[in-house]
């Protein structure tokens, strides 16, 4: 502990025993001029602005911006439909039932405990589960999903978009072209059983999670075709039904985002599966592994930043996306 004394102020004191001897005009005007911090001039955040709990049988929402990277929590609810038109820090949502949700991208992780007959559209960095039952989800996810102590888990690929849904995925650090929907780690697996499934490839996202019908949400315009979804549609790891795949990689350009996805509208359009997708930097020995004797063509070319690997399958698929890329990319540098 210290103590700190000023004898200037105490002789000041003495001299005006009533108080402060300075001009009211002049201690006014050493008030405006005391230093101002930015931490002083952010907004003061309500909690409860960022939450929903104990709710039953509504439809609740925040608009894009209103959470605008933000944690967020969900708890205690029964048979509502919520949705989180915005990105976020990270979600917690427990104790939840009978429940339809959608989740923006969220940076972290989005964590659901004791929760049950809830289904789900979500878009997350990290995805988790504890303590949870029969649930249906639409998931986006960087990294590995975990499922722990839960049952009766099904998951399908993403598929969402509104106009602002793009640049949230941005503001997230998100990559639409990394989602490992399909590739789950059961940290907890029973002998004989399967904790968890994959939903059929042809479930509609808005059979499950429906389009919001409150006032405020209807103004966002919302789709859940297939072919308008931010998130390309993979084939993950349900069956490919042949052999042959070819892999197509665009070096990091103005046009990759859209010029990959012009080369999977061409090769879904004639039938084949697009079977996964990854935005990753690739190093010198990563070259080397997959371009082989080509390699060091590419090693220039790797330093412009990621590239989108896109994986198809099919029967004819390695012929097709050749002559695809020969007509629809003339104007652009291909090897193969």
């Amino acid at each position: 502990m210290g103590c700190f004394f000023s004898k200037r102020r105490k002789q000041a004191k003495e001299q005006q025993p009533g108080g402060d001897s300075r001009d009211p005009a002049a201690a006014g005007e050493e008030e405006k001029q005391q230093p101002q911090y930015s931490w002083d001039q952010r907004a003061k955040i309500d909690p409860k602005d960022y939450m929903f709990s104990g709710l039953k049988d509504e439809t609740v929402g925040r608009l894009p911006g209103k959470v605008a990277g933000q944690q967020f929590v969900i708890q205690d609810c029964e048979n509502c439909n919520i949705y989180i038109l915005d990105h976020s820090a990270t979600i917690t949502i427990d104790d939840c039932t009978s429940c339809r949700i959608f989740l923006g991208p969220v940076k972290g992780s989005v964590f659901f405990r004791d929760c049950k007959d809830c289904k789900c559209v979500v878009a997350c960095q990290q995805f988790r589960t504890r303590d949870c039952r029969k649930m249906e989800v639409f998931l986006c996810c960087a990294t590995q999903p975990i499922i722990e102590s839960s049952t009766g888990m099904k998951f399908g690929c993403f598929q969402y978009y509104y106009p602002e849904l793009a640049l949230q995925f941005k503001d997230a650090g998100l990559s639409i072209f990394n989602n490992t929907w399909s590739n789950i780690h059961d940290f907890t697996p029973v002998s004989g059983e399967n904790n968890w499934s994959l939903l059929p490839d042809h479930a509609i996202t808005h059979e499950y999670v429906p389009l919001p019908t409150s006032e405020e949400l209807k103004g966002v315009r919302i789709s859940t075709d297939a072919a308008k979804s931010i998130i390309p549609i993979t084939r993950g790891k349900r069956q490919k039904g042949s052999d042959e795949s070819c892999l197509a990689v665009f070096f990091a350009g103005d046009y990759t985002t859209a010029n990959a996805r012009k080369l999977i509208d061409e090769m879904t359009g004639k039938g084949f599966l697009l079977i996964q997708t990854k935005e990753v930097a690739m190093k010198a020995e990563d070259a080397q592994r997959v371009f082989q004797q080509e390699a060091s063509d590419f090693v220039p070319l790797l330093e412009k930043g990621p590239v989108v690997a896109l994986e198809f399958g099919g029967d004819g698929a390695v012929e097709t996306c050749r002559g695809v890329i020969t007509d629809v990319f003339s104007g652009t540098k291909t090897f193969s």
